[in-house]
């Protein structure tokens, strides 16, 4: 019984070869066995091939199924396992048992499989202001631990590398963080962080572009001043349209309105000594009298109650009865009466004049 122990470390997907070599097949050939165990991270065995029989059997393990083979002559002396395409699942230790004619012999290794840390994702936190401070992440998703982290600052076209900023400090704690404070314009340029482990390195680049605080204000000055123009368009193109309907609205109610100062139409008023005489001022006096008749009826009713009803014969200057003349002073009601003339009651303060 004799045994070897040593360690393989590999990054993920190269191919690596363990080694397993025996002197147990001279023997006898037809009972010769070959077994690869593999103990994982987990504890849990699993048999990777065998020999057994005359026959090879490597689809044993699921995970390694199509990726496992013996290298050369086994039944020579040669058992090492080869594997292609390394996984992080194929990491583990592997046992390799020979057997034949009740003799053994077994090898153990231990195999590492590397993984490279994934593309780093890089960003910027913080007011990108002259005086401000900001931070410069960088993260790897995935690999290896431990993964360092570095940042350099690209300081030319050509992509050369070169220091951080003065101003610029490593968190300790978080590597992949950078404290940069009280910024200025010379802050401004392309960072690179690289994320590195044993199996590899991948990195990232972000911008940085500190602003002048002047540029700041001016820029919100002339924002301001944008939207406080467009506001003014607005507000004297709706002045304008309530304007116009002001007015057009003003046009078409007009018509319709009564003006309280507007002037009443004129009466013609008849003085006692303007009549006629004769038998044409008496047909026109009782015309007269029944349309001041009509006229007096309607107003009586729009007049107030204390108005004293009076009997007034028709006011003419001069009346010819039968050829003679009679005085206006002297004509009583029996006299009207009989000229046909119609009684009527007017308002005591039309007294003196007759409405025509």
């Amino acid at each position: 019984m004799s045994g070897a122990q040593t360690e393989y470390k590999r990054v993920a997907e190269e191919n690596v070869t363990l080694p397993c070599h025996h002197r147990l097949g001279l023997l006898e050939p037809r009972s010769l066995d070959i077994e690869w165990l593999l103990d994982d991270s987990k504890a849990n065995q699993k048999v990777v091939i065998t020999y057994s029989g005359g026959n090879v059997y490597n689809d044993l393990n699921e995970e390694q199924k199509g990726r496992v083979s013996f290298t050369s002559n086994f039944l020579a002396g040669d058992a090492s396992l080869h594997i292609v395409s390394l996984q992080p699942s194929d990491a583990g230790q592997y046992t390799c048992k020979v057997k034949n004619a009740g003799q053994y012999e077994w090898y153990r290794i231990t195999l590492i499989v590397l993984e490279k840390p994934s593309k780093p994702k890089c960003w910027v936190e913080g007011e990108l202001f002259e005086g401000k401070e900001l931070s410069l992440q960088c993260n790897s998703a995935s690999g290896t631990a431990p993964i360092s982290y570095q940042w350099q600052r690209i300081s030319d076209k050509e992509g050369k590398l070169g220091h951080l900023p003065p101003t610029a400090r490593v968190n300790i704690s978080n590597p992949g963080q950078v404290l940069m404070k009280n910024l200025t314009q010379m802050v401004t340029g392309l960072y690179q962080c690289t994320a590195s482990n044993e199996a590899g390195q991948e990195n990232c680049v972000v911008q940085v572009t500190v602003q002048y605080a002047r540029s700041v204000g001016m820029v919100a000055g002339a924002v301001c001043g944008v939207v406080a123009g467009i506001s003014l368009v607005f507000l004297s193109v709706w002045l304008t349209i309530r304007r116009k309907e002001k007015k057009r609205y003003e046009e078409e109610e007009a018509p319709n309105e009564i003006r309280e100062d507007a002037e009443a139409p004129k009466a013609h008023l008849v003085k006692p000594g303007s009549s006629s005489s004769g038998s044409r001022s008496s047909r026109t006096g009782s015309s007269s009298t029944r349309s001041t008749a009509n006229s007096a009826s309607r107003s009586q009713r729009t007049l107030s109650t204390e108005a004293t009803p009076h009997i007034t014969p028709p006011q003419y200057s001069r009346v010819e009865t039968e050829g003679r003349e009679i005085d206006p002073k002297k004509v009583n009601h029996a006299t009207l009466m009989k000229m046909g003339a119609t009684p009527v009651m007017l308002p005591a303060q039309s007294r003196a004049f007759q409405t025509v």
